[in-house]
């Protein structure tokens, strides 16, 4: 058992609390990782705020990279001392949706529902409480413990501050934009959100040629680092007195051919979807959606020929 610093959230809408936790040693086919960095994602505050629905108390971090400090009986795709990435997607490589190419959603996922390990029990304690995992990765502590399919061995130069991105931010943005939308060449995008993620399906839709990157959000402080990084225009709704959706259409002469909800609400995604051309238009659902939340939207956008689709990990 290794001791060492975690932050845990004991409740909702309560800070987060440093504390010293116990870690199990890995069982069989599990990995223990040191973690040297992790990014802080918005999906993380969405179990602070009650949006996304986990267990308490807890562990967050779902976004890091790290170096295996021991493995579990019958490990074989890492050894101790290589560099790694958790997933918070895995794949197991034997259900149902691992064995189809359509899919990355691998039936060993736990978004954010049980918690625990998938014997169904924690590697966690603290102040002799068991203490829940999320999204079966747990990143914001000194040591965790994750299944061997969720570990990604990777390069042993990658520097673990940048690559950490890869285990959420970054692949799901890019790949919603390369594998999710397959955005084509000369194809004009609009992404709604700009955050760290949303910035990723601006890189996503560069590299896939697209010729118009339209960025969307109300921080206009965030409109320089989108241009830096591939948008072509970039607009406030506030600027405007006709919905957004409106002043999308007027921009590409009726619609973009694929446009990306990049924020998690309910409105945006609705308007994201109102933005695609009528016949072809593509809208991606990248931002989690809020607990609890319903969509009602006029069935008319999707008769026409729209396609609406959601995008995990970056499909």
């Amino acid at each position: 058992v290794i001791k060492c610093k975690a932050a845990v959230l004991w409740e909702a809408n309560k800070p987060f609390s440093i504390e010293e936790v116990e870690v199990a040693p890995p069982k069989e086919h599990e990995v223990r990782i040191k973690i040297m960095a992790t990014g802080i994602c918005r999906s993380d505050d969405h179990v602070v705020t009650g949006s996304l629905v986990s267990p308490f108390p807890v562990i967050l971090g779902h976004e890091a990279a790290g170096v295996v400090e021991s493995v579990g009986q019958g490990v074989t795709s890492v050894k101790p001392g290589d560099k790694v990435i958790p997933l918070f997607i895995p794949q197991c490589g034997e259900c149902k949706s691992c064995l189809n190419t359509k899919s990355n959603m691998c039936s060993k996922t736990d978004l954010g529902a049980r918690g625990l390990m998938p014997d169904g029990t924690t590697r966690f304690t603290c102040k002799g409480k068991a203490i829940y995992h999320f999204l079966g990765t747990s990143t914001f502590t000194e040591y965790t413990v994750v299944h061997e399919s969720a570990v990604a061995k990777i390069d042993s130069a990658a520097p673990l501050e940048k690559v950490c991105l890869i285990g959420c931010g970054f692949s799901t943005g890019y790949g919603a934009a390369l594998q999710t939308a397959k955005v084509e060449p000369g194809s004009t995008c609009a992404i709604f959100g700009l955050g760290g993620v949303g910035l990723s399906v601006v890189i996503g839709c560069k590299v896939a040629g697209a010729s118009r990157i339209i960025a969307v959000d109300i921080n206009k402080d965030k409109f320089a680092k989108a241009k830096e990084l591939g948008a072509t225009d970039c607009i406030n709704p506030q600027d405007f007195n006709k919905p957004i959706h409106e002043v999308l259409m007027e921009m590409t002469g009726g619609g973009v051919d694929y446009s990306f909800e990049v924020i998690g609400r309910t409105d945006t995604m609705t308007a994201a979807l109102a933005s695609c051309e009528c016949n072809y238009g593509v809208s991606v659902i990248v931002g989690v959606p809020p607990a609890a939340q319903k969509i009602t939207f006029d069935p008319m956008l999707l008769f026409t020929g729209r396609s609406w689709k959601g995008s995990v990990f970056g499909g």
